[in-house]
């Protein structure tokens, strides 16, 4: 009577070990399914806001916000747009923006505003507001989409709960929240004029009244089918024990969870089982085959730690000599700076190239620009502006030539191999980064260094030629000739190092 309570006993436990195990992991696997996709939605929403944010703020004019916010802040406007709402009368504050020419601005600005929450579903608000500092209790709205009436513009609105305490001169961290409006995820990013003055902050708000509408539908798929799988499992996992461990094995089980295999212990530290069971049947065979079975393991485990260790060494081996013939490879053949291609990429590029002259179809043309003023931008600048002024010019180019290898051959200048579309259209491609350069060179509203300039020279491979080189050269002089030009315009010394 004793041994068979206690037989029961243990396969009640097991039975309600294993499940409570698989049930556990199975709804900590359906929460973590579930917070990772919460959280890589949230990370999408607040990424697609602040972008949505930033990219509006980049297309106003700050300098008019500063002065329509000045404005709508007067206690004239503030008097005047009260009686506009009371009375419903829109056109007392076009009068009054049409008679301090701030009118037409502000109309271009709000059509822009309908036009982007047309083409952008997710976009539900969004609006332009001047916020006061981090203690501010309320916040200035200056100006709506087309649906909104024009008395909105200077409305003051107590601010949000859970942007108290923000630094509305820096861009705000999007928050999510259920409020009056449903369910919005809202950032803020600052605009600044010119002289570093912020004007105002560009609002977004999206829309995630369905998304979180699903994200709960799915939480609750997640759960089901968790149950469901649970249930299965366990149910396999009982018949299994009953039928393939507990009843047969349960003479020799106490001394089976004894053993304990490790490749640094013997056979008795390990545990094997070692019984007088000589009872000539299954049972019998079945503690000799296991008996076997653990030794096994244990003369496995020897071996396969002496295997796995040979073969870690191994492959560690490999990984590095990959690694350091890959890294090798790159910081030959691109130049680490710009991502072009370095000059050992163009030696090896001409030499192709040489391979190809003399051949009828041989058709290419070598573009060769220099970097205008580097040396002065690195000596008042520093080299960290330099390096981002040379960034910036690459990018010009490269973006110019986009069909054709741009490569890096000296601190200063760069050569693209032009074939193919951009040989066809050459005069017109070297004329549109020409003006390019010439555009950003004339801006005055960005850092020196951000004011890219350079000279450039295009020569193309005649039959005659011998070798690319001679190309290059023509290439070289046509740029020294426009960089002299270009010196000469400003009034500089054509020989001076710029």
């Amino acid at each position: 009577m004793d041994t068979n309570k206690k037989k029961s006993s243990i396969r009640i436990k097991i039975y309600f070990y294993v499940g409570l195990t698989v049930f556990l992991a199975a709804i900590l696997v359906a929460l973590m399914a579930n917070y990772i996709n919460a959280r890589k939605i949230d990370q999408y929403f607040k990424g697609l806001t602040l972008d949505t944010a930033r990219n509006f703020a980049s297309m106003v004019d700050a300098e008019y916000l500063l002065q329509l916010g000045d404005v709508a802040a007067s206690d004239e406007f503030q008097a005047l747009r009260e009686r506009a709402e009371q009375e419903d009368r829109e056109e007392l504050i076009e009068e009054y923006l049409r008679e301090r020419d701030l009118w037409e601005p502000y109309v271009k600005i709000r059509e822009r505003m309908s036009l982007y929450l047309k083409n952008m579903k997710d976009v539900k608000y969004l609006y332009i507001v001047r916020c006061g500092d981090r203690n501010a209790k309320y916040d200035m709205y200056l100006i709506d989409d087309e649906e909104n009436p024009l008395y909105m513009t200077g409305y003051i609105e107590l601010r949000e709960a859970e942007l108290a305490g923000r630094d509305f001169a820096k861009e705000v961290e999007p928050t999510i929240s259920n409020g009056d409006w449903g369910w919005l995820c809202s950032g803020f990013a600052p605009v600044y004029t010119a002289d570093g003055k912020l004007a105002a902050q560009i609002g977004c708000d999206v829309g995630m009244e369905e998304i979180m509408a699903e994200r709960q539908a799915n939480f609750l798929n997640i759960m089901l089918a968790s149950l469901v799988i649970t249930v299965l499992i366990l149910g396999g996992v009982i018949v299994l024990i009953r039928n393939s461990i507990i009843n047969p094995l349960n003479l020799i089980t106490k001394e089976m969870k004894h053993f304990s295999p490790s490749e640094d212990l013997g056979y008795e530290t390990s545990r094997v089982i070692d019984l007088d069971i000589k009872s000539n049947d299954e049972i019998e065979d079945i503690y000799q085959e296991i008996r076997s079975m653990q030794i096994r393991i244990l003369d496995y485990l020897k071996d396969i730690t002496i295997i796995r260790k040979e073969k870690e060494k191994a492959e560690n081996d490999v990984r590095e000599k990959s690694r350091k013939i890959g890294q090798i490879s790159a910081e030959v053949y691109r130049d680490t700076l710009t991502s072009v291609g370095s000059k050992i990429a163009y030696k090896k590029k001409e030499e192709e190239l040489d391979l190809e002259i003399g051949r009828e179809d041989c058709a290419f043309a070598i573009v060769m620009i220099d970097v205008n003023f580097l040396k002065m931008i690195n000596d008042e600048y520093g080299h960290a502006a330099g390096d981002d002024y040379l960034k910036g010019c690459c990018h010009i180019i490269s973006s110019n030539y986009k069909h054709s290898p741009v490569f890096r051959v000296g601190g200063d200048e760069f050569v693209a191999i032009l074939r193919g579309e951009d040989y066809e259209n050459r005069d017109a491609k070297l004329e549109s980064m020409r003006r390019t350069f010439e555009e950003q060179y004339q801006r005055k509203d960005v850092d020196p260094w951000r004011r890219y300039c350079a000279a450039s020279g295009m020569a193309v491979y005649r039959p005659g030629d011998r070798s690319v080189e001679q190309v290059f050269d023509r290439a070289d002089k046509q740029m020294y000739d426009n960089k002299v030009s270009f010196k000469k315009a400003l009034g500089m010394d054509p020989n001076m190092r710029s």
